[in-house]
């Protein structure tokens, strides 16, 4: 190890030398953890040498702000550990799921709307088939796989927009989002439902509400047996794979 002129300097001092140093450190403001390691001197020397002074008012704010200030150094650097860590990850996950959806064939699609249908949509028999959702991006994504994987025609489907009351006065600039989104018309969208409950809070996004949005086609039959079925197939094949490999 290579000794500094520091380090030669407390080498050579006496007990009462060093006890002398500690004390004018301390009454420096010094913490006891900093006198210790700056000196090579256990804490508990340290502090047993310090009983013996005492403290102005003014030095033990000193002290005070010195941990407080050394307490949010260390917090901060915590955080900023935690927050690369974080993006690490993020990082790591979002690669991992580019690589992983490289190759998204048809039935992928299938399935993925399959999926959404199962969780979003109507699956009784005696209702229409009808896809509820807030959310603008499922509401594309299934607009589009009814047309892409059922050949629905965009002019057959009916929309109907659900907003609370309070944003009625909304109504329009809500409306042309949906229609902006969808790259559809006015014309396909039947009457607005306007929800009577009544929020106690008020949000911050208050003016990016969209409310709920239903899809629902025309002349449905065909197409809503072969998404139950679908729904139905998946139900039983798929709790049955994972139960088996869950076993394995």
């Amino acid at each position: 190890m290579i000794c500094t002129a520091v380090d030669i300097k407390y080498v050579s001092m006496s007990k009462f030398q060093y006890k002398n140093e500690v004390f004018k450190l301390r009454r420096q403001g010094w913490s006891l953890n900093d006198i210790a390691e700056h000196l090579s001197l256990s804490k508990s020397t340290v502090s047993l040498w310090c009983k013996e002074i005492k403290l102005t008012k003014s030095q033990v704010k000193k002290l005070y702000e010195k941990m407080v200030s050394s307490g949010h150094k260390g917090r901060m650097m915590g955080a900023m550990i935690n927050r690369k860590k974080k993006q690490d990850n993020q990082e790591l996950a979002l690669k991992w799921a580019n690589n992983s959806m490289e190759h998204f064939s048809l039935n992928d699609l299938l399935y993925v709307g399959i999926s959404l249908y199962w969780a979003e949509g109507s699956k009784s028999d005696k209702h229409q088939l009808c896809f509820v959702n807030s959310d603008p991006n499922m509401i594309l994504f299934m607009y589009y796989w009814f047309q892409n994987v059922f050949g629905v025609n965009r002019n057959d489907f009916i929309l109907r927009l659900s907003i609370n009351e309070i944003h009625r006065y909304r109504e329009d600039e809500v409306l042309s989002f949906w229609v902006n989104l969808l790259n559809s018309k006015k014309s396909c969208f039947r009457k607005t439902v306007f929800i009577k409950t009544r929020q106690k809070k008020v949000y911050e996004n208050h003016n990016r509400y969209y409310g709920l949005l239903s899809l629902r086609l025309k002349k449905s039959s065909v197409i809503k047996y072969k998404i139950l079925a679908l729904v139905n197939v998946m139900r039983q094949a798929g709790v049955a794979q994972v139960v088996r490999a869950y076993h394995s």
